[in-house]
């Protein structure tokens, strides 16, 4: 994976780089603006980079990078590799303003370790003794960070199309990049809808629609999305393009069912946020829809009750934690994310796409979705 860490570096350094050409944009306006780019520096510091890595390979896979042997990241490598990473960047980017605003609807608060930003900007505003209520001020500083940070995805993903030596592929790029943005939006709507309608619908859709919300809010933007994006960058053919999606959809589904499993049994050291937090936000999940269906009536009034209640002590968290395991519902998802697993590799296989690449997508299919409690 030498290739894949020597990415995350040029995509750090590119991040950096951004940040610091808009510094004095944001000095020109006001000092107190540079809250602001200081708190995306900090977030964006770090993390997976999946999504970086999944648009490299995508690009990788459809032979636009060395040939079939390992690519080289250097100074040498192909004349398109930088617009590659600043497409990966502004991923990362979008992602960034995507976990902004989720925090704030689920009212997070902490994220990779360290305050939430609606956090972040409350305990800016308690520490200046400003007038207002700090939760107001926090909410909405984080919101403007957050559409911020997406339009400052954009700008990157403008520069690094705009670098690329084929202009249909620059478009094509930006075409899948706008669906993403769209679907994952749509996505985030389904999820905060599922939390407070699910008692209108029928408990034999429980299941199906908890499953929509995986697909949209982040199967296709984690996976599906970033390989269709480099795979475009590429000039990839119809053929390529359905590969690589029979294979990202499913791996995206895998990953959601394994992070909707950390969010209720992670350990806060691995995950930066509290052990069962999903149980306090209330997320209507996949495992829950599961675990109703395994549990007595009594045990599913007492989940309904205390799912979704933010007040909830150490001990109400272990309970509901022991009674989603007793419930089956675990055993359920690990085969379902068995299944998925599978069928990505399946599709994989045979898929007419470069071997470098496709023995990197073998690897990071185990990355992404053996993460442990």
């Amino acid at each position: 994976m030498a290739v894949s860490t020597r990415l995350v570096d040029l995509v750090q350094l590119r991040i950096d780089e951004f940040l610091s050409e808009r510094a004095p944009l944001l000095a020109r306006v006001a000092p107190e603006v540079g809250e602001l780019l200081d708190y995306s520096s900090s977030l964006l510091r770090g993390g997976k980079r999946f999504r970086a890595l999944f648009c490299y390979w995508g690009w990788q896979a459809v032979g636009a990078g060395r040939g079939p042997a390992e690519p080289l990241l250097d100074d040498e490598g192909p004349v398109d590799l930088d617009a590659v990473v600043a497409t990966a960047s502004a991923l990362e980017i979008f992602h960034a303003a995507a976990l902004v605003h989720d925090d704030i609807m689920d009212n997070s608060d902490t994220r990779r370790g360290s305050p939430a930003a609606h956090r972040h900007f409350e305990s800016v505003h308690r520490a200046g003794g400003w007038a207002g209520s700090p939760a107001d001020f926090g909410r909405s500083a984080a919101l403007l960070l957050g559409d911020l940070l997406l339009g400052w995805s954009d700008e990157l993903l403008d520069e690094g199309v705009a670098g690329l030596a084929s202009r249909a592929s620059g478009i094509a790029a930006r075409q899948e990049f706008n669906r993403m943005r769209t679907e994952v939006t749509v996505g985030q709507y389904l999820d905060i809808l599922e939390e407070q309608s699910w008692l209108t619908h029928p408990e034999s859709e429980l299941m199906s629609r908890a499953h929509r919300v995986i697909v949209f809010k982040s199967a296709k933007y984690s996976v599906e999305a970033p390989l269709a994006i480099g795979a475009s960058l590429g000039g990839a053919s119809e053929a390529q393009l359905a590969a690589l999606r029979a294979f990202g959809l499913p791996l995206g589904v895998a990953y959601q069912l394994r992070d909707d499993l950390l969010g209720v049994f992670g350990d806060p050291e691995v995950t930066g946020k509290p052990a069962g937090d999903d149980l306090r936000e209330g997320k209507r999940t996949v495992i829950i829809a599961l675990a109703r269906t395994g549990l007595p009536a009594n045990a599913v009034r007492v989940l309904d009750e205390l799912l979704g209640d933010p007040d909830l002590s150490d001990s109400q968290v272990r309970m509901l934690q022991t009674t989603l395991r007793e419930s089956g519902a675990v055993e359920k998802v690990e085969r379902l994310i068995d299944h998925n697993v599978l069928r990505a590799r399946e599709a994989l296989a045979d898929a007419p796409l470069s071997r470098a690449a496709r023995e990197q997508l073998g690897q990071l299919t185990d990355t992404v979705t053996q993460r442990v409690f």
